[in-house]
């Protein structure tokens, strides 16, 4: 039993990050726009929440410096995936890479070092007494990042807009058919781009997590990854809000299984692949049974351009 906890409570803290970049991704496959910059928008998210704590000797500070260089990130891409009309993918990957060299060079600049950053102030945990009072809730989120309810907020936000709101009925409307959409009114670019600049600041809440939420410093393309197995994990929740924030767990669980298995006998090559061979098995199951947006990736053109 206390395996299963431990597993259980290990996997939620590794959901965290991919979770926020997976509603991320989500938001912008809704509007229409394949993000493939998750990657390069939590790397900066995790560098600018450190350089924010570095600088104003608050990690809540440092947390409005991820989200406003996340949302800048969205707005870059954005500009040239629907203003310029640019690949969804190969922008995405230059964002990537951009995010990649970029940090390496202004991490020389602040602290004279291409490997890491100097240690800050981070987040910490909450503890709540009522917690401890109820077992198996002590074991799973008796003491958390802050993150971890911020999160949960965001999902029940991003639901109820998505599903109970105007602006959501049009993102939907807009992945699907955003020709129609704009023939009824709709301002196709606007909800892009505000979709992608709230995309760009959710997956850098997610980078923030790795930085201040956990070891409080950067390191070299710490992200490692995480941005493309939140795709997956959009693929795998169906484009819905808690479906990908749950489906984060799937890697989640995976992740913390191979941390508690290696010291078994197993060749460590082995242990280290667990996480993605389970997300490459999980997410050809539900592509098969999940439908993307019809028009993600397309082009929107408005009448007279």
């Amino acid at each position: 039993m206390n395996f299963v906890l431990n597993l259980l409570a290990g996997a939620i803290r590794v959901t965290i990050p991919i979770a926020f970049a997976a509603l991320a991704g989500m938001l912008s496959e809704r509007a229409g726009i394949i993000n493939m910059g998750l990657e390069g928008m939590m790397l900066f998210g995790a560098f600018f929440s450190v350089v924010g704590s570095y600088i104003t000797g608050s990690a809540w500070l440092g947390l409005l410096f991820a989200m406003a260089a996340g949302a800048l990130t969205g707005l870059l891409m954005a500009v040239f995936a629907i203003g310029f009309k640019c690949e969804h993918m190969l922008t995405g990957v230059a964002v990537n890479l951009l995010a990649s060299g970029l940090t390496v060079v202004l991490m020389q600049m602040i602290w004279d070092t291409r490997g890491k950053s100097a240690a800050v102030d981070g987040l910490g945990v909450w503890t709540f007494p009522l917690f401890d009072k109820i077992p198996v809730v002590r074991e799973l989120i008796g003491s958390v990042s802050p993150l971890f309810f911020i999160l949960i907020f965001c999902v029940i936000a991003m639901w109820f807009v998505m599903y109970h709101t105007p602006v959501g009925l049009r993102i939907r409307v807009i992945g699907n058919n955003p020709f129609m959409a704009g023939s009824m009114g709709i301002n196709v670019y606007r909800i892009q781009y505000l979709a992608m600049m709230v995309s760009g600041a959710l997956a850098a809440l997610g980078g923030a997590y790795l930085s201040i939420g956990d070891i409080n410093m950067f390191s070299k393309d710490m992200v490692a990854g995480r941005g493309y197995i939140a795709l997956s994990m959009v693929i795998l929740g169906g484009w819905h809000p808690v479906g990908v924030a749950v489906s984060g767990l799937v890697y989640g669980v995976a992740q913390s299984l191979q941390f508690r298995v290696q010291s078994v006998e197993i060749p460590p090559q082995l242990v280290q692949m667990l996480p993605y061979v389970v997300t490459i098995a999980v997410l050809f199951f539900a592509r098969s049974k999940n439908k993307a947006p019809a028009m993600e990736g397309v082009h929107y053109y408005q009448k007279g351009e």
